[in-house]
């Protein structure tokens, strides 16, 4: 029997107050027993004047259930940042902040905001493995919307007005499996290089459509396809699908995406793309990482070099 749930009304009996998800948080953090973080000791005693607090038996020192991870000195009940990560999770087209507030009953959008924030924060596995095979490699834009503007940009490989994104989808067998997005400064080798050198596995054979900059990108294959009067989608079916899909998604939860934070809603988007047969599984993984995630507070989330 898997240990998550695999419908809202599972979820409800399964996590039907705090003690409950304070458990389960429990099993996720240390699923050998407690152990102290900064001391390493496995031997301690929960708290009973400190709600979810265990005392270490060798230094005594106090960690609460969610010190030092994205819940660290917040505070929302547990249950709701389970109902958060349960329907950011699993939601098949993902879900606004404004949507959550409306959900989940949240007394400002701030408050709202703040949690889908950190909760995108670790949707990225810093021990993830890097694509590996055969991966088409791409570049692509999304026009830039500001608070008062439509959304206007140039046109072919123009920056004006444009968020500029590359992408790579690991393509196994007649379709995709997984894939890397990435918001890039601009179409150089620099650029593109360093996105194929994070996403790529040494070996890889890297399918692009001829852009001259690809060329020479260290520990890949390049397998150069110029386009010429066929159009790009037929040579790069899968990475023009999941940009398709991109905007369409971009467009239809959030209205349009703006520079600052771009990143982090491409990491959204590539948790759930690759969790896509295993959406319900996805809750507990984005549990898991939340717990090892470092913790981010609002002033980190606003700040005017924060682009995460």
């Amino acid at each position: 029997m898997p240990d998550y749930p695999q419908s809202l009304i599972a979820f409800q009996r399964r996590f039907a107050d705090d003690r409950a998800c304070a458990e389960y948080l429990m099993e996720v953090r240390w699923p050998e027993g407690f152990r102290c973080p900064a001391c390493g000791h496995d031997r301690g005693w929960a708290l009973a004047a400190k709600a979810w607090t265990y005392e270490c038996a060798r230094c005594a020192r106090q960690t609460s259930l969610r010190a030092g991870t994205v819940m660290h000195g917040s505070k929302l009940a547990l249950h709701i940042w389970f109902w958060a990560a349960y329907l950011m999770a699993t939601h098949s087209n993902g879900i606004s902040a404004l949507q959550l507030q409306r959900q989940l009953g949240l007394g400002s959008y701030k408050s709202a905001w703040l949690l889908c924030a950190k909760l995108r924060s670790a949707m990225v596995d810093p021990e993830r493995n890097p694509l590996t095979g055969l991966i088409e490699i791409d570049e692509t834009a999304i026009n830039h919307r500001t608070r008062s503007d439509p959304p206007a940009g140039g046109s072919g490989r123009s920056h004006q007005g444009k968020l500029l994104i590359a992408g790579a989808v690991e393509v196994v067998g007649p379709g995709p499996r997984r894939i890397r997005l990435a918001h890039v400064r601009d179409y150089s080798a620099d650029s593109l290089h360093g996105f194929i050198a994070t996403a790529a596995a040494p070996g890889a054979v890297a399918k692009t459509d001829g852009w001259s900059a690809y060329a020479g990108a260290p520990g890949v294959t390049h397998d150069r396809h110029v386009i010429g009067v066929m159009a790009a989608h037929v040579v790069l079916p899968w990475v023009h699908r999941v940009f398709s899909n991109l905007k369409t998604w971009a467009l239809g939860v959030y209205h349009g995406l703006r520079p600052k934070h771009l990143q982090s809603y491409l990491d959204e988007f590539v948790f759930r793309f690759n969790r896509r047969r295993t959406r319900h599984a996805a809750f507990k993984s984005l549990l898991g990482i939340a717990t090892r995630a470092k913790p981010i507070t609002y002033k980190m989330l606003i700040s005017p070099d924060a682009t995460g």
